[in-house]
């Protein structure tokens, strides 16, 4: 019992982290340009820096976790994330606001290199568990859109941040309640077990492991560009392309016919049910990783985003929220794919720092790609945008491609690609 409410509140932590860190999208997108008169493409500029501390502040937060205490750095990342969005909600410009956002990002920070290291340690069948784990921060990203375009409508852009900072704080004291004892214990692993983590690799596993080490650092920095440009984009590219059928979805469960229907929550409803349906997908990869191993899993997960960022550009309306969800599904279904390699590899004791690096280049990624979703928005639009995100799904299938059918780990002989 107590195990289950351990990964009920890591799942929850999960949702949250991306439920904050996807909040100022909205916001940015359906309020803050009209209320403080500035551009889209100006707003994400005060985005950037908290993307950076995201990515930054993995590695110090994973070696904090291995050298004091995974649980104890949970208790921080759930209290000071609730305590940094409440005081990002009384901002009251953007150089305040992008001082908040970068708080929230060191705090955001905490849970990746944690969280996984926890999960990928404490229970077996490591693809489910992890693809369930990323459900919830996948329900997270996709509750940003709908749970900010609600506050949005029925209490203004300052609630989406002081609520969910209110829970979170909360959610940290059942975390602290529940895994006291734990905390209070130091959290090396005994000596035996750390012998036992440690991997004995010939020249030919080392060679492979140092191919499959730069497939997954290559392949984290590129998904990390689609991840960021499909759900950071996603609600402005909704109010773009689907304002007319928001509209009219909109004024019909209003009972109204006069334009009266509240768009900005119909628009994160839309969000919310394509990322929400995509995140299932993430339970399909974890039960064929557990099955087939990463590489054929892979491959697919890249060739659906590239058919489908290739047919987006020019479509609106229905058509255009039919093939967001397909790309969707390739961009979320793809995420655990990574981290289920990092967790066969990794050595235990150091678990929760290898993640860390993993996270610093995918978060690190994940700033970058703010200035070039702007940029190329403000030149070409978002065709251009679905373009190069079809170039980035190639490059990801080409390096994938020359994975080994079997990842090395310790007791397991690799198998070169065929």
């Amino acid at each position: 019992m107590r195990d289950r409410a351990h990964f009920l509140l890591l799942n929850i932590g999960h949702f949250l982290d991306h439920l904050f860190t996807l909040i100022f999208a909205t916001v940015a997108a359906l309020a803050l340009h009209r209320e403080w008169g500035l551009g889209y493409a100006q707003l994400l500029a005060y985005a950037t820096p908290g993307f950076f501390a995201f990515g930054v502040f993995a590695l110090p937060a994973g070696w904090l976790a291995d050298r004091w205490s995974r649980d104890g750095m949970m208790v921080v990342f759930f209290i000071g994330i609730g305590v940094a969005s409440i005081l990002t909600s009384f901002s009251q410009s953007p150089l305040q606001i992008g001082v908040g956002l970068f708080v929230i990002g060191v705090f955001a920070a905490i849970y990746h290199p944690v969280g996984l290291a926890i999960v990928t340690m404490k229970w077996k069948n490591t693809g489910m568990r992890i693809a369930a784990n990323g459900v919830w921060g996948n329900l997270g990203v996709a509750s940003a859109a709908l749970i900010t375009g609600y506050l949005i409508d029925h209490g203004g852009w300052r609630l989406a941040f002081a609520l969910p900072g209110a829970v979170s704080i909360a959610v940290g004291f059942a975390y602290l309640a529940l895994r006291r004892a734990s905390i209070r214990m130091a959290n090396a692993m005994p000596a035996a077990r750390a012998d036992a983590d440690r991997r004995g690799f010939g020249p030919t596993e080392q060679r492979l492991l140092l191919r499959v080490s730069s497939i997954i650092f290559l392949t984290t920095a590129v998904s990390s560009i689609i991840f960021q440009s499909t759900t950071f984009a996603l609600p402005k590219m909704f109010d773009e392309r689907l304002h007319g059928l928001a509209q009219g979805l909109a004024d019909w469960t209003a009972g109204s016919a006069d334009g009266r229907g509240e768009v900005a929550t119909m628009i994160g409803s839309l969000a919310f049910v394509v990322f929400a349906i995509a995140s299932m997908a993430q339970l399909a990869v974890g039960a064929m990783l557990d099955r087939h191993g990463p590489r054929r899993v892979f491959m697919v997960a890249a060739a659906v985003q590239i058919a489908f960022f290739g047919m987006m550009p020019g479509l609106t309306d229905a058509a255009a929220l039919a093939v967001a969800l397909g790309f969707m599904l390739g961009a979320f279904g793809q995420i655990p794919i990574n981290d289920y390699m990092i967790g066969k590899l990794a050595s235990g004791a150091a678990r929760a720092r290898i993640y860390g690096v993993r996270y610093v280049v995918s978060f690190t990624v994940l700033a970058v790609s703010l200035p070039l979703i702007a940029f190329v928005y403000d030149n070409w639009g978002f065709d251009t945008l679905f373009r190069v995100l079809a170039i980035a799904a190639s490059i990801i299938f080409c390096a994938v491609a020359v994975l080994p059918r079997q990842i090395p780990s310790a007791g397991t002989p690799p198998v070169a690609a065929e």
